[in-house]
């Protein structure tokens, strides 16, 4: 039987949410905006109409691209998606509208492109990692970009490239060739850190433990970390013996804890642990 989240479930998803939100919301305001970094994306798209209708501001602009990109997201990946979707759209577009009003920024805060660039991609980055891997999107063009990743083998970094390339080419043509290649060089930048940040985030230790005290080690896994393991009988190639080999699967924090267990424990163990970022099933990641 399913798991039914809870209370607690739905709150934390929601902090997250919106904390992604916000990093991304500083991103665009601080950084992307008064450097015209368009790299993609409805703020990218908001940006140059902003500086071809100066009338318009960038959260404005965000706010009625993300309405007519909503629909799109209701007709291809499903309500469920779309209502995450269409508040998280929204509350983007707010949050930068709320960042213009409180601290406007209409030029860069340094003298260094190349500076403002890597925190121009950085942040937007880290935020839409924290918001897709709760299964959500930041709206605009990532709209089109889950719509792509759902429909084909692209991953989600690799479909953001396909779908933010032509705001970028436009910025050759409207801020000239220096900023549109900072542009370009940002959005690839960018399209593989989201990737490398989701796995960070998911990133957990697969860990083979063979042990002469498998019994004490199974213990400390189960009711001190709260996890399982697999037991497994094997036979040593060269010694013949017979031994028991433990497979399970920790955080970082709790594979730092076994080894420290083990090693005060049985010296002579032998451990293998594999960094993998996606572990599915009970306890970790829905299926």
């Amino acid at each position: 039987m399913e798991k039914k989240k809870t209370f607690t479930d739905h709150a934390i998803w929601f902090l997250l949410l919106n904390a992604g939100l916000i990093v991304t919301a500083a991103g665009i305001s601080f950084f992307k905006t008064p450097n015209n970094f368009a790299m993609g994306g409805t703020s990218g798209l908001a940006i140059i109409l902003a500086s071809l209708f100066p009338q318009l501001n960038v959260g404005g602009s965000m706010f009625i691209i993300n309405i007519l990109l909503i629909i799109l997201g209701y007709i291809f990946v499903g309500r469920g998606f779309a209502w995450a979707t269409t508040y998280a759209s929204l509350a983007l577009s707010g949050f930068v509208s709320v960042f213009e009003f409180i601290m406007p920024v209409d030029h860069p805060l340094t003298n260094d492109p190349l500076l403002e660039l890597v925190w121009a991609v950085i942040l937007p980055a880290v935020g839409s990692a924290i918001v897709f891997n709760i299964g959500a999107s930041t709206g605009g063009t990532d709209i089109v970009a889950m719509i792509l990743s759902k429909h084909t083998s692209l991953p989600i970094g690799k479909a953001l490239l396909c779908a933010d390339v032509l705001i970028v080419l436009a910025t050759f043509w409207i801020y000239g060739i220096p900023t549109g290649l900072y542009c370009t060089l940002g959005l690839v930048a960018k399209t593989f850190l989201v990737d490398m940040v989701m796995d960070g985030i998911n990133s957990r230790k697969y860990i083979t433990i063979i042990s002469k005290k498998p019994e004490e080690i199974e213990a400390f896994i189960i009711n001190k970390l709260n996890r399982s393991a697999t037991i497994s009988d094997a036979e040593g190639a060269y010694s013949h013996q017979h031994e028991k080999v433990i497979t399970t699967v920790l955080t970082r924090r709790q594979a730092v804890l076994l080894r420290s267990f083990i090693r005060n424990t049985d010296r002579g163990a032998f451990i293998t642990m594999v960094n993998s970022s996606e572990i599915i099933g009970k306890g970790f990641m829905d299926i």
